[in-house]
């Protein structure tokens, strides 16, 4: 499993411009079962991806596709998870 970490930079201003291709991008991400969850980080920070079903080289190649990564309105931060203990209601990310 692995954490996506998506921090606005200087450009952070031409987000609204490229939030349809980071949204189809997103749409992808789920449609193609990588995807577990998408948010924002609080306060207006950027945003977190939570991927699965996927190598890290995969998950390198598909975050460089982000239009937000590729005009530097966020820099991407890649963290791999390895679950070792869960609350019952999300056993299943052991399995992951």
């Amino acid at each position: 499993m692995h954490v996506v970490l998506l921090r606005f930079s200087n450009n952070k201003s031409r987000a609204a411009e490229l939030m349809a291709g980071h949204n189809e991008w997103i749409k992808r991400g789920f449609d193609e079962g990588v995807f577990m969850l998408v948010g924002s980080l609080q306060p207006t920070l950027g945003g977190v991806v939570i991927a699965h079903n996927t190598t890290r080289a995969e998950l390198e190649a598909r975050v460089q596709a982000d239009p937000f990564v590729a005009q530097d309105v966020v820099k991407a931060e890649l963290l791999e998870v390895s679950p070792s203990k869960a609350d019952p209601r999300l056993a299943f990310l052991l399995a992951l």
